[in-house]
């Protein structure tokens, strides 16, 4: 770890006469590929569960794929410092574009979530090293200027993702959502391999990988999806399926604690969760995951069930939350140097709680501008929100843990937006087949894709997507009492990061 100071400055100089600027260009390029998958598949579901079926499982589209994310995080980030960014970015880049390929050759709804899945594999390289490599071309003082330009990358490209799934599914066909992902990441990988170059390093002790506790996750995770979202639809919640998978996921997780004791480097070390800080910030960002499957996956087939908007303005109904979220993002600093990390975050939570809970109130079946309104106001107190606890945490710890801190923030994201993409699937269908008084919810998911579903299924999908916000509203009100109950009022900010207000 001594020699990781040296190294930085060796890659900012390196990069610095020419390469940085093609290097950063690939980094935003990979960024935009995370971006643009999430969204544009998000406004294309109605089309996709209407030409291959399977509605009671699609939320599967996002689970699988953010189960796979959150599970390679730390394990790719554990080796970019084994062997470099630059093989590892080139690996996942290359998987994550093999497994959009796969997606768009799909045959059934099963198939596409396999796939998905394999994107998701390479999906977790994209996001960590990204970040990482973000921080070892700017040394700290020049940081916020990296995270302004991916942060902008990533809302234009959430903008445009929404924009192109719905004009793609709408005058062309679904499957062209995942073959965007081609050229895109196809020049990114070119400029990866022509101008980044790492500098040399000293030979060391071969670092042990966590495979078995990356496994465990895995497996845990999958079970304990699988009775979540079949829960309830499939079967019954209190039938044998359950409980057997119930159980069995219980009995993963306390091997896990097992496994995770006593490995020489776990994939989440044991001190993320002692230091007070990090565990709060580490909740607080899982139960921002959690809420944000609630506009990013429901609210493009709430505008087009029941606001009968198409998919282009469906599309544009959601992507305005990433208009007010980088911008709120970037004027937080003003905030957080005021009165604090802590309570600048607090306040963000707590408006985006009360927005949460007042979409359940809107009128039905209400007009476009109003949902629309709402999440302008969403992203605004979101980036409010995010950013103070993300830069908080970076500053409470030296370089050599930043990685670690940064990997945990991220993986318990993740983590929190794998578990709301299966708990509100699972609401979801269980709100819609009881108004519907059917389990057969294909049918159902049919009947809206070819605008023929009857004014009482329009209702119940209304009714869903607002047991959802219910729920998003319930994550937002955790997250401001973590911070409030377990959060420091003032950060422990190291001498040579920026001070804490």
């Amino acid at each position: 770890m001594g020699s990781t100071g040296p190294v930085v400055r060796d890659t900012a100089r390196r990069t610095a006469t020419g390469r940085r600027g093609a290097v950063v260009a690939a980094l935003m390029l990979s960024m935009a590929l995370a971006a643009l998958d999430s969204t544009v598949v998000s406004t294309a579901v109605p089309q996709i569960v209407g030409d291959l079926g399977g509605f009671s499982v699609f939320s599967w589209l996002f689970a699988g794929y953010l189960l796979a994310v959150t599970v390679t995080l730390p394990v790719y980030g554990k080796l970019s410092d084994t062997f470099g960014r630059k093989p590892v970015l080139i690996a996942g880049a290359s998987l994550f574009l093999l497994g959009s390929l796969l997606c768009a050759l799909a045959w059934n709804m099963w198939a596409l979530i396999a796939f998905r899945i394999v994107q998701g594999l390479g999906g977790g390289a994209l996001q960590g090293t990204v970040q990482t490599l973000a921080a070892d071309l700017y040394p700290l003082r020049e940081r916020p200027k990296i995270q302004a330009r991916l942060s902008a990358v990533w809302a234009m490209s959430a903008v445009a993702g929404p924009a192109v799934g719905g004009v793609l599914a709408a005058y062309a066909d679904w499957r062209w959502i995942f073959l965007v992902n081609l050229p895109i990441g196809g020049l990114a990988l070119w400029l990866i391999v022509r101008h980044l170059h790492e500098p040399r390093r000293e030979k060391a002790a071969r670092a042990r990988v966590d495979w078995s506790g990356a496994l465990t996750v895995f497996a845990c995770g999958g079970v304990l999806l699988t009775a979540l979202v079949q829960g309830g639809v499939a079967w019954p919640w209190l039938s044998a399926p359950s409980i057997a998978l119930f159980g069995t996921g219980l009995a993963l997780v306390a091997l896990l604690v097992v496994i995770e004791r006593r490995a020489a480097e776990p994939i989440i070390p044991g001190w993320v969760w002692r230091r007070r800080t990090i565990a709060a910030v580490n909740l607080a960002l899982g139960a921002l995951g959690l809420l944000m499957v609630a506009p990013a996956v429901f609210l493009p087939t709430y505008a087009q069930s029941v606001l009968g908007l198409g998919p282009v303005a469906a599309g544009f109904v959601l992507s305005v939350w990433t208009l007010s979220w980088p911008v709120s993002a970037a004027c937080s600093q003003h905030v957080y140097r005021r009165i604090g990390f802590r309570d600048t975050a607090m306040l963000g939570i707590g408006g985006a709680t009360l927005i949460l809970l007042a979409f359940p109130l809107l009128p039905y079946p209400g007009e476009a501008w109003q949902p629309t309104a709402l999440m302008l106001l969403l992203g605004a107190a979101l980036g409010l929100f995010q950013l103070p606890l993300v830069v908080g945490v970076q500053s409470t710890v030296g370089w050599s843990e930043r990685g670690t801190a940064t990997a945990s923030i991220l993986f318990c994201r993740q983590t929190g937006q794998t578990i709301g993409a299966a708990v509100f699937g699972a609401v979801a269908n269980g709100v819609l087949a009881g108004r519907v008084g059917s389990t057969d919810l294909d049918a159902v998911a049919h009947g809206l894709g070819t605008g023929a579903a009857s004014a009482t299924t329009r209702r119940a999908v209304a009714d869903a997507v607002h047991a959802v916000y219910l729920g998003a509203a319930c994550a937002a009100a955790l997250a401001f009492v973590v911070l409030l109950v377990l959060a420091p009022r003032r950060f422990p900010v190291l001498k040579e990061a920026p001070a804490d207000g």
